[in-house]
């Protein structure tokens, strides 16, 4: 059977005020594409700056990723807050640490 890779993610922006909660088979090009969007008003995560990974979760079925993202969609942000602390408990931008910023020329200075 193939291993698949699919992904719940949130992502803030630099101030961290505001959190992103998203879906993708491929995190580290969803990223860039989150970055390479930023002050776009016409995406959300591109309107508010949200391309910081701060809180990621592995799925080998698309359908529980969907429904993870689903489901933290939901929540208030105060359930969020501490889904990402349990996790990452500075906030720290995930970015680098995926391999995220490999690709761009000129990584990103938060």
């Amino acid at each position: 059977m193939k291993n698949h890779n699919y992904f719940a993610y949130i992502t803030t922006n630099p101030a961290r005020s505001v959190v992103d909660v998203g879906m993708t088979n491929d995190l580290t090009s969803r990223l860039i594409q989150h970055y390479e969007n930023r002050g776009n008003p016409r995406t959300w995560a591109g309107k508010y700056y949200c391309y910081n990974l701060v809180w990621w979760e592995r799925h080998s079925f698309v359908n529980h990723a969907f429904e993870r993202e689903k489901e933290i969609k939901k929540w208030r942000r105060e359930k969020k807050n501490k889904l990402i602390e349990s996790m990452n408990p500075n906030w720290e931008f995930l970015n680098d640490k995926i391999g995220a910023w490999d690709s761009l020329k000129f990584p990103p200075k938060n």
